[in-house]
C-alpha cells in the first residue's frame, strides 16, 4: 500500500505527534519527522532552522528507497536505519513498517547511541498507528471507517434523476 493511499484520523496524529515529542525530549533531538515512503510529510516537531521539510521529506523517502535497492543487491531484505554524520549536524532515519521513515536529526547535545535506544523502545508504538491506519486504509468501506456511509448509483440517481 502506498502512502498516499493511507487514511490518517485526527486521533491518529495526535498519538503520533505525542509520539514524535516524547522521542524529540527522550533522544533529546533537534527535531523529529514523520514522513510516508512516497515523501510526503506526516508530522513533526521540534526545529530545523532554514530547512524545507517538504524537501527534506522527499529527499529522506528517495534516501531510503536507494538504501534499500542497495540492500536488495547484497542480498539484504532491507536496512532498518540509516546515519549520516555531518560536522555538528546528523540524521537518523528508520523504517517503521512498510508505511513511514522517522527522520530524527541531532547534534552534540545528544548521541547517536541514545537516538538509536529511543527509537528502537519508541517504534512499536509508532507501528502500531500505522498498522491502524494501514488496515482501515486497506477496507476504507468497513465498518465505521470514516463514518461516511456508502453511496449507490440509487442514491445518485434519486438525487440527480429528474434534473435532467
Amino acid at each position: 500500500m502506498s502512502g498516499s493511499d493511507l487514511i490518517l484520523l485526527e486521533e491518529e496524529h495526535v498519538r503520533l505527534s505525542e509520539l514524535a515529542e516524547t522521542l524529540l525530549t527522550q533522544a533529546n533531538a533537534s527535531f523529529v519527522g514523520l514522513i510516508d515512503r512516497n515523501g510526503q510529510p506526516l508530522g513533526w516537531c521540534g526545529e530545523l532552522p532554514d530547512v524545507d521539510r517538504t524537501a527534506l521529506a522527499s529527499l529522506a523517502a528517495g534516501n531510503v528507497a536507494a538504501t534499500e535497492g542497495l540492500a536488495e543487491m547484497i542480498g539484504e531484505p532491507s536496512f532498518a536505519a540509516m546515519y549520516h554524520e555531518g560536522e555538528s549536524e546528523h540524521l537518523h532515519m528508520s523504517t517503521l513498517g512498510r508505511i513511514a521513515i522517522l527522520v530524527v536529526a541531532f547534534n552534540e547535545r545528544s548521541s547517536l547511541g541514545l537516538v538509536r535506544l529511543r527509537v528502537r523502545q519508541l517504534a512499536p508504538d509508532f507501528e502500531e498507528v500505522f498498522d491502524v491506519m494501514e488496515s482501515r486504509s486497506r477496507n476504507p468501506g468497513g465498518s465505521g471507517a470514516l463514518g461516511l456511509p456508502e453511496i449507490t448509483d440509487e442514491d445518485i440517481d434519486s438525487l440527480f434523476g429528474d434534473s435532467f
